[in-house]
């Protein structure tokens, strides 16, 4: 059997609602042994003002063993306690109870730019962040020129990091943490931030630490990259593991349940979770998904003509505004997307509430289960109210015409069918 090199017991991490965990320094640390006695004092007091503000688990009795060498994807929805384990495996934050051991040098990269002060260029920043993660100067001067050509930042490299877009920082960060080869490295949602190429390289290299030997521990909402990534899976929810085992048993469970059931009917009244944007043009209020017949239905026949039915409150009227609507797979794989802005829609005259109406006049989802993320934007602009996870519907099998019998069948490795038209021009060559 390989080492063991992350061992989590009973792992559990408490917050105070409305109250900042503070992060000590050593001289903070001295001061508190110096003024303990006095603070005793106000200890009641304290308490009081503690009682006031609630208290919440993030995470509670987590245990989990990694080996050597493993590649093991975090998995869960926002608030499942992903990025609050991250953070206590980086020795970022302690946690209230239990413990957690690893053996070798640890490599995190949890936001773009952890690590990094803004006044320095990038040069210094290499060596900076290449000590702070323990490696010696020689080793840092080995892998220089390497660091520097994966981030695509000679241009820059003497520039201070503040001027830096926050695609250079995330590229700087993650060519440091991953060249100076800790034997554990930790990655967050952070490659998010690069373009599609960049996260090609990163995805590639994670896969070169994992051949190496080194073990990784990868954070993502992209099932693909989880999957084509990892080769065990932690699933988080509410704090707890709720599944541990081979990837594709923890993705299969994390889309079983980890969405919301099927509906046609959403009123996004009071909705906060999983939703994004200042709403300072538009205000996405509800949703409906009608079948051919004109009724509301969570289950679709294949090649039937459906309607989007979007409630929207405007604030500020434009022509600019876009809406979209995105039909994702429970794996969060893109399947279709609509854009009012596509078909040339102007948007909406006029402020208060509209009902505007989208037709996708063929089905062509093979069968399934399926989700819809909808937003509306400014064009050009970051999403006005986007909310994820807005609908899931599915999808089945019909005879869309008398020959179709296998879609079940093939639906397991492609998303998308089109009908096609086949004839026999003649025998000859072309």
């Amino acid at each position: 059997m390989s080492e063991i090199v992350i061992s989590c017991e009973n792992l559990s991490k408490q917050y105070r609602l409305g109250q900042r965990e503070s992060y000590k320094a050593l001289r903070d640390t001295l001061t508190d042994i110096l003024y303990s006695p006095f603070r005793r004092l106000r200890a009641k007091s304290k308490d009081t003002n503690a009682a006031a503000n609630p208290t919440f688990w993030a995470l509670k009795d987590v245990s989990f063993d990694v080996r050597r060498g493993e590649v093991v994807g975090i998995i869960g929805r926002n608030g499942a306690g992903k990025s609050t384990l991250l953070k206590i495996l980086s020795r970022i934050t302690k946690p209230t109870e239990g413990q957690v051991r690893l053996k070798g040098r640890v490599g995190s990269l949890l936001e773009v730019g952890t690590g990094f002060h803004p006044e320095l260029s990038g040069r210094e920043n290499i060596y900076l962040n290449g000590t702070i993660l323990g490696m010696r100067k020689t080793e840092i001067e080995k892998k220089f020129d390497e660091i520097v050509a994966f981030a695509e930042i000679e241009k820059f490299l003497d520039t201070p990091v503040k001027r830096y877009s926050s695609g250079m920082y995330v590229r700087l960060a993650f060519a440091v943490a991953a060249h100076l080869e800790p034997e554990i490295l930790i990655v967050d949602e952070v490659l998010a931030v690069g373009d599609a190429q960049f996260q090609k390289k990163c995805m590639g290299k994670l896969s070169e630490a994992a051949h190496a030997g080194r073990t990784v521990i990868f954070v993502s909402h992209n099932m693909s990259a989880i999957k084509s990534l990892c080769q065990k899976g932690l699933l988080l929810n509410s704090g707890q593991v709720a599944f541990s085992g081979t990837v594709e048993d923890a993705v299969r469970e994390y889309s079983l349940h980890s969405v919301a059931p099927a509906q046609s009917v959403v009123d996004f009244s009071g909705r906060s979770v999983e939703r994004y944007g200042p709403q300072e043009y538009a205000v996405l209020r509800g949703l409906k998904l009608l079948n051919s017949q004109g009724q509301p239905e969570s289950v679709l026949q294949m090649g039937e003509t459906v309607h989007f039915l979007l409630s929207l409150d405007i604030h500020k009227p434009t022509d600019e505004l876009d809406i979209g609507i995105g039909i994702f797979n429970l794996q969060d794989v893109a399947v279709h997307y609509f854009i009012s802005g596509w078909e040339g829609f102007k948007g909406v005259q006029g402020s208060g509430l509209h009902t505007i109406k989208v037709e996708l006049p063929h089905v062509h989802m093979f069968p399934g289960e399926y989700q819809i993320y909808i937003w509306v934007s400014r064009r050009g602009y970051a999403y006005d109210d986007a909310i994820h996870e807005a609908l899931r519907f599915s999808v089945e099998e019909n005879q869309v015409n008398e020959h179709a019998t296998y879609f079940t069948t093939f639906s397991r490795n492609t998303q998308v069918y089109v009908p096609t038209k086949w004839e026999l021009i003649d025998n000859s060559k072309f």
